[in-house]
């Protein structure tokens, strides 16, 4: 066996791998419509308080706050949002869209960002004090401001978490899919999310996998009290899957997709993608140049080999790198269907992942440039070392 024929092997074996022992990632079983239905709803509906930071968000407001007021929700549910520092007018929209709504809906200006604080934690702690510095709630609904709702959501997570016992339960965001950019790119962004953290894992009590989607965590606020609070942490730059590790330290926590949270955000162009990605992806290799290589080279051998041994080498290197290929190309399949986009993007997986390669070297560069983790005119890598 020559060295190639060694490489495409490896490649082979860690497809099978990734299929088969890594928790299902690929078959995006992991849904909360798969959990309606399952459990009666509590006998009291206990007290919830939604809790938005809002940096220059005057544009999402009124679709994402407007998802929130009318929840359908039987309990006591009330909406606190943040004005981080806006300069667009995010505190005067967000006040229309209150004096509207039957919802108690409370706009508190926010206190300048502090040292050893992440700008998007630190707002947080502001509205988690407000919410509970009466009447307490019983659990929190941690959301972004660019986060759409469909009525029926709450009560989803809420019947779903008592009946579980949850600590936390979090939904992804279903992304915008309409652009080139989008369609190109966003399914396999969730896809490589599940490959990192397998939802079946995260799930699981048994297993120490623990993330979350920052976009919708509903929280149970005791159980956040009992791990600090959400000063806990405070300079973490990927603060959902910080705060899904602590609070399975406190009990069970669920991660799934869903078609009834929807991220609002466009992203029209592949530049608009490549920020999201580049603001904390090297963070994610906590900044470390091996890991960023063993990445890189990661990479390469499961998703760039395959097709490149099966399209230029000599057999059995070019059976096993299309055996290996179309191993990629199925497991893509799932997610492409949970997006509605053509399977045939399945056969550009090589592709993509190359640009999200890319993306990360960029993440890389900001951050040795001092520009990383920028976010709406904030830097903030440093902070996320902490």
């Amino acid at each position: 066996m020559t060295a190639v024929d060694l490489i495409a092997a490896i490649g082979l074996v860690a497809w099978i791998y990734l299929l088969l022992l890594n928790g299902g990632f690929w078959l995006t079983s992991e849904r909360e419509e798969f959990e309606r239905g399952k459990f009666a709803g509590p006998g009291a509906w206990p007290r919830v308080t939604a809790v938005i930071p809002a940096r220059n968000e005057a544009d999402m407001l009124p679709l994402s706050l407007t998802s929130l007021v009318a929840q359908d929700y039987p309990g006591e549910f009330s909406i606190v949002l943040v004005d981080d520092q806006s300069t667009d007018g995010t505190a005067e929209i967000a006040r229309k869209i209150a004096a509207g709504s039957t919802r108690e809906v409370s706009i508190i200006e926010g206190a300048p960002l502090p040292a050893a604080w992440t700008g998007k934690v630190w707002a947080m702690h502001q509205g988690i004090a407000a919410a509970t510095s009466s009447k307490a709630p019983d659990y929190l609904l941690l959301t972004d401001a660019d986060i759409g709702y469909t009525p029926e959501m709450l009560t989803s997570l809420v019947t779903s978490s008592r009946a579980n016992g949850r600590a936390m339960t979090s939904v992804m965001a279903k992304l915008k899919c309409e652009s080139w950019a989008e369609r190109a790119l966003v399914p396999a962004f969730i896809f490589f999310f599940q490959m990192l953290y397998p939802f079946r894992w995260v799930n699981s009590e048994t297993a120490s996998t623990a993330a979350a989607a920052g976009g919708c965590m509903l929280v149970e606020r005791t159980a956040l009290e009992r791990a600090g609070g959400i000063a806990a942490i405070r300079g973490a730059l990927i603060d959902d899957c910080a705060l899904g590790k602590l609070l399975k330290k406190q009990g069970p926590i669920w991660l799934g997709l869903s078609h009834g949270v929807t991220s609002l955000r466009v992203y029209p162009a592949f530049d608009d993608i490549r920020r999201m990605v580049a603001r904390s992806a090297y963070a994610q290799l906590h900044y470390s140049p091996v890991l960023l290589l063993g990445t890189v080279v990661g990479m390469g051998l499961i998703y760039l080999a395959p097709l490149a041994f099966a399209m230029f080498s000599n057999y059995p290197a070019n059976v096993i790198g299309a055996a290996t290929y179309a191993l990629m190309v199925i497991a893509f399949q799932p997610t492409l269907r949970f997006y509605n986009r053509s399977p045939l993007w399945g056969l550009a997986l090589p592709v993509i992942a190359t640009a999200y390669v890319g993306f990360t070297l960029d993440s890389a560069y900001q951050h040795m440039r001092g520009r990383g983790g920028l976010w709406k005119g904030r830097v903030q890598a440093e902070v996320g070392r902490q």
